[in-house]
């Protein structure tokens, strides 16, 4: 791939990736409609790699948290209570909880989630689905609500159930779950740092399955890596931009271009079938 290919791509992942409009969702449709290519297996983790960079670096204090957390509760997995006071262990136990309904979804129902990525048709319901979904939490949209203390496990697995729901593509999976979570009453501030956190072991998970994918490295490296860079700078861009439209309560305003994006990848199909 040359370089200002990867750079493109780079930078539509860094977008995409955090802004609720659904990367996977614009890569099929892209696939079907416009003749875009995957990623080959070996760029395509370069690209996760640059977008988990983007995550460490503006949530660097929560993951440090997480770990210290995780650390502790290795030490000590049965000492916790559903009212633990400890941020730094109830960050990381509400990420288990989150974690565990994602794993399940996502290795019960791959071939399923596989073939959806065949069906632009699919991915036009799930981006009506994702702007729905935006729309409704702005009336939940609250600064003030549940803390990390105050957070419930049973909300916890809601909102990891609705991040295991949105490998479909088309569902958002930063939208889906920041929506969830103001929905279920979270602080704005908490809810996107929440879905960013439960981010951070999905992607580490994707990539390990990935690289086991891998049957050769391309060479040479260097214009694989601009992209990673790209997807890694724009990503930063990005994240901090939702994270200030989250804050602001102006969350949904990103409803229309999902049902605009949404309605015409219908149409496009359904003229498509109907005009061999």
């Amino acid at each position: 791939m040359d370089t200002f290919s990867t750079v493109a791509l780079g930078v539509l992942q860094g977008i995409t990736e955090f802004l609720p409009v659904s990367s996977s969702g614009h890569l099929v449709i892209g696939q079907h409609l416009l003749g875009w290519k995957e990623p080959n297996v070996f760029f395509d983790v370069c690209l996760h790699v640059g977008t988990f960079l983007a995550v460490a670096l503006v949530f660097r204090r929560d993951i440090a948290l997480l770990v210290r957390g995780g650390l502790n509760w290795l030490r000590h997995p049965l000492s916790g209570n559903p009212h633990e006071r400890d941020e730094a262990r109830r960050i990381f136990t509400l990420v288990l909880w989150g974690t565990v309904p994602t794993g399940i979804i996502g290795f019960a129902f791959k071939d399923l989630f596989e073939r959806l990525f065949s069906s632009v048709t699919a991915v036009g319901f799930s981006l009506l689905v994702t702007g729905t979904l935006l729309w409704l939490s702005r009336r939940k949209s609250l600064s003030w609500g549940l803390s990390p203390i105050d957070m419930r496990f049973r909300h916890a697995l809601l909102v990891g159930l609705a991040q295991g729901l949105a490998i479909a593509p088309g569902l958002s999976r930063s939208g889906t779950t920041i929506a969830v979570g103001l929905l279920l009453g979270l602080q704005r501030e908490w809810a996107g740092r929440y879905s960013f956190l439960l981010f951070v072991p999905a992607v580490l998970g994707a990539v390990t399955l990935e690289a086991f994918h891998l049957k050769a490295v391309p060479h040479p490296l260097s214009p694989v890596l601009w992209g990673t860079v790209a997807a890694a700078v724009t990503g930063v861009v990005a994240l901090r931009f939702l994270l200030a439209m989250v804050q602001r309560g102006c969350f949904h305003v990103f409803a229309p271009y999902c049902w605009a994006l949404g309605t015409i990848s219908l149409a496009v199909m359904l003229f498509h079938h109907g005009n061999p």
